[in-house]
């Protein structure tokens, strides 16, 4: 599994918009081959944003990075730009191989 995520600083007021923008979005990622799951999460709030990160969960690396060069990754971030006022800085893309998934603990 590979794990792609993106850390957006939201600037302080813009916290609803930019959740709406998120839930209204088309991701087309539901057509896209080893997609399997999109989170998006909201952080911790400080003095000038509140931290969000998107995150994907995709069958392998290949999955992911064919998905960057797709027509549907094209369509998915088309008006993208229009939303950089909602922002402090760019988003920061954080990729993941997965090492160990899926275990918890048992409780004592």
């Amino acid at each position: 599994m590979f794990i792609a995520m993106n850390r957006f600083k939201v600037q302080l007021g813009s916290e609803a918009e930019f959740e709406r923008v998120w839930r209204e979005r088309d991701s087309h990622l539901s057509t896209v081959p080893g997609f399997k799951k999109f989170d998006l999460l909201r952080g911790p709030q400080r003095d000038d944003h509140t931290l969000y990160a998107s995150h994907t969960i995709w069958g392998s690396r290949a999955d992911f990075e064919a998905w960057t060069k797709s027509e549907a990754f094209r369509a998915a971030h088309r008006n993208a730009g229009g939303n950089k006022p909602l922002y402090l800085g760019h988003p920061e893309v954080e990729l993941f191989e997965a090492v160990d998934l899926g275990r918890s603990e048992k409780a004592a």
